[in-house]
């Protein structure tokens, strides 16, 4: 496996590298939901499209990680599928999808993977764990009302890559998220507990955003993925990560 960028994702790839000399996997780009100027925009697309064509030449598979976030789907009431309209409310969001099309008008076979807030090792500081856990060491935690998030042990976004390439499965876009947004409030109470530590809340008023997306298709291709939906899926990943960070 060719692995692109050198972030956490790509890190965690690692042990699963060997296994696919046919893929090519993008986790290189604009990372941050809220973040990305024009121009990390403008490099990111040629980035892609680079690859694309690259992959396209050598008959490559190329992977491609997306968002299965806020930015991308927006709020939605009930589980939403891959293949349901989609409308992004930030430029994060549109770029992804524009970039999603893209992969797909190439020619390449590719894999789309819409990914929800991934939780792990080798994080960077402003993602939201290891975010969080750095604010409630301050003592002083910047909570927005009604938030929540979706979060995903990174060791199940690689098992969830290495199931279906092994399944062989291409020229798809499967959402690999908990299905279970949680509200950030309870995440940082998780937090908290393992670190017997209380923080001071600043509470800020913003339009709450809540994005449940459906795994359905994810748990058809690979229903041992379904484990991800479990209860205490997060006091799994807060066991797991807070003591780490």
């Amino acid at each position: 496996m060719e692995i692109i960028g050198n972030g956490f994702i790509a890190r965690n790839l690692a042990v699963i590298a060997d296994r696919y000399p046919h893929a090519t996997v993008v986790a290189a780009g604009v990372s941050s939901t809220s973040g990305g100027t024009p121009e990390d925009f403008a490099r990111e697309a040629e980035l892609v499209r680079d690859i694309a064509r690259r992959c396209r030449r050598e008959g490559r598979l190329l992977v491609y990680l997306s968002s299965a976030s806020h930015a991308l789907y927006g709020i939605t009431e009930v589980a939403v599928a891959e293949d349901a309209p989609v409308d992004p409310p930030s430029p994060y969001g549109r770029q992804k999808l524009m970039l999603e099309r893209a992969i797909a008008e190439a020619g390449p076979g590719w894999l789309v993977l819409r990914l929800s807030h991934a939780a792990g090792r080798w994080q960077r500081s402003h993602q939201l764990l290891p975010s969080l856990i750095g604010q409630i060491r301050g003592g002083n935690v910047t909570l927005h009302r009604g938030a929540h998030r979706d979060l995903v042990d990174v060791s199940d976004v690689v098992r969830a890559i290495d199931g279906l390439l092994t399944e062989g499965v291409q020229d798809e876009v499967v959402n690999v998220a908990s299905s279970v947004p949680q509200p950030v409030e309870s995440i940082v109470r998780g937090i908290e507990r393992r670190m017997a530590a209380r923080a001071r809340y600043d509470v800020v008023d913003v339009t709450p955003t809540l994005t449940r997306v459906s795994i359905d298709k994810l748990c058809k291709l690979l229903p041992s993925m379904r484990s991800v939906a479990e209860a205490g899926y997060l006091d799994r990943i807060l066991d797991r990560y807070v003591a780490y960070y």
